[in-house]
């Protein structure tokens, strides 16, 4: 008899990790095995973003990956001759958090692990490698190569890595181009340097990165020549040439380890086919530059995770899930674009185009709009849904509506509680804000019963002078003060004053206030919600997008060694 759960997770590592923690908060029996015995313990990811913080945020860990990073991170980039080309230090926290961290992989990976303790309904399997997958109509029943008896998943994610089995076992394509250049990526301890911030040398002799990424730990990173082998550039006598250009003292290093790494641009053809999904490395790589691989994995995770449970509970369709690779797709390609284009830019080795390029870049931070634009990293791509699990009305007004972005997240006060994030208020499930309005006259007794059920927060974001004010109050809906004037400075710039919010805080749909009624109708469609909320196979019944705050602990159940 196979064992039975809704959710089997392939890989255990930081999109399996995240995504497992936020079927946990959702109650959705979740197994994650993972074929190595233990967790990653080297770093491969250097730097994370303020939306991968959010999400860390929204499932209660936030707190304890803070002390594995660098906030605020300055990235400079150096010519040959050492003079500054550009700098990154972007000090917009719309999303409630830098955006810019460098970090330490395998103490976050290590936190995400430990945060699964909490649910008694997820477990994590190590030593256990998945060979076959056999899906039908109901589910999904996999085979391992351990020896260990089967299990019958409703639907299983690949979060397993570049070389993933599940995308194999899928049977879909992977994509895009290996680049012919090798990297020696170098880590030491005890930081020789010891200051917090990055730069990258474009270097045309040999273009190498430097990184600080918290606890006194350094990433140096050595562009390979064609003509110096793997074999060569593994001998630690080369690796000491190499830190010789960037520190005194080579020979005292506290070297944590070496290794040679290849960069790859490939995307997969399709993100699900049937009940079989990808995530992360899965799905998609891309080049080290913008720092993105790993940041994107944990949108996938946000943005698959709230779905998934939605569907294995019963409160949406099935067809919920074919906007998981609608949505992140476009996405996940811009950051490869942006990333491939932006190591083009570093890394050449032909001394002409170098000093062409210096000399376009220089000029660039002449005007004062295109270094802002560098210096605050607006040329970032942000998720913008165009189609999905999204309702964009009037077509008309799709250009200038906020509808398919990521809405802010300022601190504000409540009556009860001063300065939280607001994220903290609207809860892990959907919710309804609108500002300075009664909540339930305007969407109606009938539309604001149907979002209760799913368990919505309703949200009323009001001036500071009217926090305490009495009128609207409804015991149901929950009043906030707009401490910083940020979202008033929101609502500001766009006409719409009543947001439908996702789970994974993405606007599904906004609207003026009279519209209210029609936009939540047609949202019920688009999303793929279910009348009356739903029960899942599982045994859960009622509500289960609004369930406890993640901070809430149980025992849970973790096997192998972390």
């Amino acid at each position: 008899m196979s064992e039975q759960v809704d959710v089997l997770i392939v890989g255990a590592g930081p999109s399996g990790l995240t995504l497992a923690n936020i079927l946990g908060l959702h109650k959705v029996r979740t197994l994650v095995v993972e074929e190595r015995d233990t967790l990653i313990d080297y770093p491969r990811g250097v730097g994370l973003d303020d939306e991968a913080l959010r999400t860390f945020q929204s499932i209660g860990l936030v707190d304890r990956v803070l002390p594995h990073t660098v906030p605020n991170q300055i990235l400079r980039f150096y010519d040959a001759k050492r003079q500054l080309l550009a700098e990154m230090a972007p000090p917009d926290a719309r999303f409630g958090w830098p955006k810019r961290n460098g970090f330490v992989q395998p103490m976050v990976d290590a936190e995400l692990f430990g945060g699964l303790e909490r649910f008694d309904h997820v477990e994590v399997r190590f030593g256990c490698r998945m060979e076959t997958c056999t899906e039908d109509d109901d589910g999904v029943s996999v085979q391992f190569a351990t020896g260990q008896d089967p299990v019958r998943a409703r639907y299983v994610v690949g979060c397993d890595g570049g070389r993933s089995a599940t995308r194999r076992l899928m049977g879909v394509s992977f994509d895009g181009t290996t680049s012919s250049t090798r990297w020696l990526v170098v880590d030491v301890a005890n930081d020789p340097l010891g200051h917090p911030n990055s730069e990258v040398g474009a270097d045309p002799a040999r273009p190498y990165v430097s990184i600080s990424i918290a606890h006194g730990i350094r990433r140096f990173e050595f562009m390979i020549h064609p003509d110096e082998t793997d074999e060569q550039a593994d001998d630690p006598a080369f690796v000491r040439r190499m830190l010789a250009t960037r520190v005194p003292h080579p020979d005292r290093v506290d070297m944590i380890r070496h290794r040679v790494y290849t960069h790859h641009s490939r995307i997969a053809g399709s993100f699900r086919k049937g009940r079989l999904l990808l995530a992360g490395d899965a799905a998609h790589l891309m080049p080290v530059w913008q720092g993105q691989g790993y940041n994107s994995g944990i949108r996938d995770a946000a943005n698959l995770g709230w779905k998934l449970a939605a569907v294995v509970t019963g409160q949406a369709g099935d067809a919920l899930l074919d906007t998981y690779d609608l949505e992140r797709r476009k996405h996940a390609r811009a950051m490869i674009d942006l990333s491939t284009m932006v190591g083009r830019v570093i890394s050449p080795t032909n001394k002409r185009v170098a000093a062409l390029r210096d000399r376009v870049i220089h000029g660039a931070s002449i005007v004062p709009s295109l270094k802002r634009y560098i210096l605050e990293m607006r040329f970032k791509p942000m998720p913008r849904y165009q189609q999905g699990a999204v309702f964009h009305g009037e077509p008309s007004a799709a250009a200038n509506s906020p509808t398919g972005t990521l809405f802010i997240q300022p601190r504000v006060d409540t009556r009860e509680r001063q300065n939280v994030l607001l994220d903290d208020v609207l809860g892990p499930g959907f919710a309804v804000l609108c500002w300075s309005n009664n909540l339930r006259a305007i969407l109606g007794d009938k539309a604001f019963r149907r979002w209760q059920e799913l368990g919505t927060e309703f949200i009323e974001a009001r001036p500071m002078t009217q926090l305490n004010w009495p009128g609207h109050d409804d015991p149901d809906i929950v009043v906030i003060g707009d401490k910083t004037g940020a979202l008033k400075s929101w609502f500001d710039v766009y006409t719409d004053s009543v947001l439908f919010l996702r789970p994974d805080r993405c606007i599904a749909g906004a609207c003026i206030a009279q519209r209210a009624p029609e936009v939540s109708e047609s949202l019920f469609d688009v999303l793929c919600l279910t009348q009356g909320g739903g029960s899942g196979s599982h045994g859960h019944t009622g509500p289960v997008l609004h369930v406890a705050q993640p901070a809430t602990e149980s025992s849970g159940t973790v096997t192998g060694t972390p």
